[in-house]
């Protein structure tokens, strides 16, 4: 068997990193009377109440004044009165529908491994590496976090400090969308009727998100005026397709540990799980990284595509085509013979392999990959992107045995053509010890993708959907084992 070892750090969840969120989708009456209560205190309580929340929660976030005013921004229309309001009580007001999110309370867990795009001030053969984890708070609300550390020449981990805020990003109020596009995924998904077609006739080949909104209000006030028999959606789908596609950003200054990807549109309202990234290398030298990504609504998984460049500015995006379905998906970091090219699990079971000539559009698929020995009979599915090496792509797998247990395993595709698969190991790689086998779900080990370093595979590691760790392997060791099953 090949030999695995375990490296410190241990990456635990930190309940006291916590984001500003709003609090209460209350109904109107209700947020009436709490505004009323508040504007009944005179303006020596409004001062000595706000002094108090803010020394007990100011020290925890970034610009809590400013947040809890814009907050107030958000309610104020429900005032009975538009009085002036002093700023004591408007910061107030915003804090009574504020909240504290504990992003990670609950776990930090399946890790994702990309290289930083930053690579400045480091040591001979040392490198830094961007981490990606799932962080799991109140009710067990997913988001992507991030970690970033150095690893050197003797392969010694040095995770780069936490900061011990979370900041929210800035959304992007009217990012602009594609027609072509759009008019495609509306066919996809079953919604392109009539509607729909009018709505897009009346758009530009780009457009914003404003600019479809008044487009579906002027068709559904001439529809009214027509008095068209055709039921008119009060919430079509184009505009929930509209809203899965969005932009963040953060301001440079702000460290990468306190960065978080938080569920935005309403098909992440139950959480975002598992981003699995690649730095993509397109055949003109460009590059980005991209994470597949799965989106929850509480009723429907739905695989999603998120880029960036330099871990600042993010785009989210659907991903479509009638292969898109379920978990698992994990983009190889550049084109096969002129193709992007994915692993994908959509029975739940076995992996299959796709190919596309758009990154956002999947079509087609083919079988890959079926359990085949005992620690892996119930299914198997990848453990991030494909890592390129000189015989072969390395793909780390996990499998499901006997009861629920998780276990990591490998196997190798041909470099040219990767539905030819030739290696692939008996026995798993790693299988949870007795230190890992406790957690939220137990008996689980499981990774989002590792990086190859000098000679050695680096494979961050969740342990029973709580906690991360790293482990090595020696790349040669591997690879002979893979090799050993052809």
């Amino acid at each position: 068997m090949v030999k695995v070892v375990r490296i410190a750090p241990l990456l635990k969840p930190d309940p006291a990193r916590v984001l500003v969120r709003p609090f209460g989708s209350f109904e109107e009456p209700r947020v009436t009377k709490v505004l009323a209560r508040v504007m009944t205190l005179t303006e020596p309580q409004v001062e000595a109440l706000l002094v108090e929340v803010l020394a007990q929660f100011a020290g925890r976030h970034h610009h809590l004044r400013r947040a809890c005013a814009t907050r107030f921004e958000q309610v104020r229309r429900y005032l009975f009165t538009d009085e002036p309001v002093s700023e004591a009580r408007r910061i107030l007001i915003g804090a009574y529908f504020t909240q504290e999110f504990s992003v990670e309370s609950a776990a930090l867990f399946n890790p994702s491994m990309v290289w930083h795009p930053d690579q400045t001030g480091l040591a001979e053969g040392s490198r830094r590496f961007i981490l990606s984890l799932r962080s799991v708070g109140e009710g067990h609300l997913s988001s992507i976090s991030f970690r970033s550390g150095v690893i050197d020449g003797q392969c010694r981990i040095a995770m780069e400090p936490v900061s011990p805020f979370v900041t929210a990003p800035s959304v992007v109020d009217d990012p602009y969308y594609e027609k072509p596009l759009f008019q495609r995924k509306m066919v996809e998904i079953g919604h392109s009727d009539g509607f729909a077609e009018e709505v897009l006739a009346g758009l530009n080949d780009k457009f914003t998100m404003t600019e479809l909104r008044e487009a579906v209000t002027a068709v559904q006030i001439n529809r009214r005026w027509r008095r068209n028999p055709d039921p008119v959606l009060e919430r079509h789908p184009i505009i929930a397709l509209a809203e899965a596609n969005y932009a963040i950003v953060y301001d440079p200054g702000t460290p990468l540990s306190e960065r978080i990807i938080f569920p935005h549109s309403p098909n992440e309202s139950n959480g975002i799980e598992d981003a699995r990234w690649v730095e993509l290398r397109e055949e003109d030298g460009t590059r980005q990284y991209v994470a597949t990504y799965t989106a929850y609504d509480g009723r429907v998984v739905l695989p999603q595509l998120v880029t960036t460049v330099d871990f600042l500015d993010f785009n989210i995006a659907t991903l479509n085509g009638p292969q898109v379905q379920d978990k698992g998906m994990a983009l190889f970091p550049r084109r096969i013979d002129g193709r992007y090219a994915m692993l994908s699990r959509q029975d739940g079971e076995n992996i299959y392999l796709m190919t596309s000539d758009a990154l956002h559009f999947w079509y087609a698929r083919e079988i890959e990959f079926k359990p085949r020995y005992p620690w892996e009979f119930v299914q198997v599915g990848n453990c991030g992107s494909p890592i390129e090496t000189g015989e072969g792509w390395l793909v780390l797998s996990h499998g499901v045995g006997p009861m629920r247990k998780y276990s990591i395993g490998a196997f190798l595709l041909d470099l040219e053509d990767p539905s030819r698969v030739i290696g692939r190991l008996r026995e798993p790689l790693m299988t949870p010890d007795t230190t890992e086998r406790e957690g939220y779900v137990p008996n689980v080990l499981y990774s989002c993708g590792g990086q190859i370093h000098g000679d050695h595979l680096v494979l961050p590691y969740a342990m029973s959907d709580w906690a991360s760790g790293f482990a090595l392997v020696k790349l040669r060791d591997l690879l002979d084992e893979l090799k050993a099953d052809c």
